[in-house]
C-alpha cells in the first residue's frame, strides 16, 4: 500500500501534479474526498485563458500553458477519450484605474504575448453592440448612480491568442487518466484524516475509513479545503500569506445576438470597470462572472462543505444587470441559472507553490480562481521543486527555476513562495 507521494485533491492541478510526478517515475497516489477528478471547483471554473496579470513570473506561466492546452492531446501523451477543447477566441481587457495599461504591457512585450491596444471606436468595432461608456468605480444595481450616464469612453487592450477550455472537468479528468497511464493511482470518496510525521518528516497519509498510506512526499492540492489540511499536518506557521475560501458564482444566460460570432463564440471581456468579466461559449451561450468589486461584499466561508451550491437571485441578477450595461442586448432572465464554486484565495491573489517547513510536505493552493489556465505548468512546478528539495537542495535558499519547454522562458519559483512579501501591486481581485 506505500506510495512515493500522496497528492492531496484531484482537481485540475492535483491530477496535473499527479501525470507529470508519474512521468518522472514516481510511485503517485492521489487521494480525493470526492467522486471523481474534477468534482471540486475545478468543475465551477470559468476556465478563461488569459495573460493578464501583474508579475512576469504569472504572465510567464500563463503563456507558457497556453500552448499546452493549444496541443492537449500532445502534452497529456497518452490516449485518454474525449479531450477538453481550447476555444481561441481572444479576449479585450477594458480600460479600467485598478488595472491600467502600464501594469501588464511591459510585461506583455517583455514575455512576447501579442496584443493589440484598442481605442474606444476600435473596442466599439471589434465586439458589435457593446457600450463604450466608462463607468468607474463599479456600483451596486440599487444604487442611483449605477444608471448614470457614462460622460467618458474607454478602450482596451486585445489578446488575440486568449480563449477558454471547453469542459474543465473534462480538462481535470483527461490529467488523470493520462497520470494513470503512467502508473499513478487514484483513490476517491477517501477523506484525509490525517498526516503522520515522525522526525520532522511526513510518513504517511490516514484516511477517514482507516487507511494508511505509507509515503515521503505529500502534496496538498485540495483547494478550498488546503488550508484544513495544511492544519492536520501542522504546517503554515512561517506562512507570510494566508488562504480563506470564498464563494463565487457565474451565471448562464444567452448572449445577445451581436455578440455572438459565426461559430457562436464571441470575445471575452474582462470588464473590471464594472465589475464583471463575460465569456462566450460554443452555441450561443455566456458567462457573467464577477472581479470582486469593493462595492459587493466577499462572500468568505468558514466550512466549503457548507456553502450552498445553488446560484442565488441577488449576485445573478448584479452580474447580469452589469453584464446588461456593458452589452445592452442582452436580457435579463428573471431566473437564476449557473454554478457556484469555492476558490482558495490567496491575500495577494497569487498562488503557493512551495515546500513548507515539515519534511517531504508540499503545497499547490491559494489558486484564487485564477490558476486553471496555469495547471499544465503548475503540475512541472511541483515536480521541480519536489526533486530539487528531496535531492538536499533547500528551495527556500536556493529557489527552483523552471524553464518552459515551449517558450523558453526562465520563471523564478520563488515569485510563488509561502515567505514571499505582499504583492502590493497586485488588483485585489480574481485578475491577480
Amino acid at each position: 500500500m506505500a506510495t512515493d507521494v500522496v497528492v492531496i485533491g484531484s482537481g485540475v492541478v492535483g491530477a496535473s501534479i499527479a501525470l507529470e510526478l508519474a512521468r518522472r517515475g514516481w510511485r503517485v497516489t492521489v487521494v480525493d474526498k470526492a467522486g471523481g477528478a474534477g468534482h471540486g471547483s475545478t468543475g465551477a471554473s470559468s476556465a478563461v485563458v488569459r495573460f493578464n496579470f501583474s508579475t512576469l513570473a504569472s504572465v510567464s506561466a500563463a503563456w507558457e500553458a497556453h500552448f499546452a492546452w493549444r496541443s492537449w492531446a500532445e502534452h497529456l501523451g497518452s490516449d485518454v477519450g474525449d479531450l477538453a477543447r481550447f476555444e481561441r477566441c481572444g479576449l479585450a481587457m477594458l480600460d479600467v484605474p485598478a488595472a491600467p495599461r502600464s501594469m501588464y504591457l511591459p510585461l506583455f512585450k517583455e514575455v512576447g504575448v501579442p496584443f493589440e491596444e484598442w481605442s474606444s471606436a476600435d473596442l466599439g468595432e471589434r465586439i458589435p453592440g457593446i457600450d463604450v461608456g466608462r463607468y468607474w468605480p463599479p456600483k451596486r444595481i440599487d444604487d442611483d448612480r449605477f444608471w448614470t450616464a457614462a460622460e467618458a469612453t474607454l478602450g482596451a487592450v486585445y489578446t488575440p491568442d486568449a480563449g477558454f477550455v471547453s469542459d474543465p472537468a473534462l480538462a481535470a479528468q483527461n490529467l488523470a487518466v493520462a497520470a494513470k497511464a503512467y502508473g499513478a493511482e487514484f483513490r476517491f470518496r477517501a477523506t484525509v484524516h490525517r498526516v503522520k510525521r515522525a522526525n520532522g518528516r511526513v510518513t504517511a497519509v490516514m484516511c477517514a475509513d482507516g487507511s494508511r498510506i505509507p509515503c515521503g512526499v505529500v502534496v496538498n492540492a485540495a483547494g478550498p479545503w488546503s488550508s484544513r489540511i495544511n492544519k492536520l499536518a501542522g504546517v503554515g506557521a512561517d506562512f507570510t500569506v494566508a488562504c480563506r475560501p470564498l464563494r463565487q458564482e457565474v451565471a448562464h444566460v444567452a448572449a445577445p445576438a451581436g455578440y455572438r460570432t459565426g461559430d457562436g463564440v464571441g470575445i471575452s471581456i474582462a470588464d473590471m470597470d464594472l465589475g464583471t468579466y463575460l465569456r462566450g461559449e460554443v452555441g450561443g451561450g455566456l458567462l457573467v462572472g464577477g472581479t470582486e468589486p469593493e462595492c459587493d461584499p466577499l462572500q468568505w466561508v468558514d466550512d466549503p462543505d457548507a456553502v450552498t451550491m445553488h446560484p442565488t437571485m441577488p449576485v445573478f441578477q448584479a452580474q447580469v444587470t452589469r453584464a446588461a450595461r456593458r452589452l445592452p442586448e442582452l436580457e435579463i432572465p428573471n431566473r437564476a441559472r449557473g454554478v457556484v464554486g469555492v476558490y482558495d484565495v490567496a491575500d495577494d491573489w497569487t498562488p503557493i507553490y512551495d515546500r513548507t517547513e515539515l519534511g517531504g510536505f508540499y503545497v499547490a493552493m491559494g489558486t484564487s480562481g485564477n490558476q486553471f489556465k496555469n495547471a499544465p505548468v503548475v503540475g512541472k512546478f511541483l515536480t521541480t521543486i519536489i526533486e530539487q528539495t528531496e535531492n538536499g537542495v533547500d528551495h527556500d535558499e536556493r529557489p527552483a527555476r523552471f524553464v518552459g519547454e515551449h517558450t523558453g522562458l526562465e520563471i523564478d519559483l520563488s515569485a510563488f513562495s509561502r515567505k514571499r512579501p505582499y504583492n502590493a501591486e497586485n488588483s485585489g481581485t480574481v485578475l491577480g
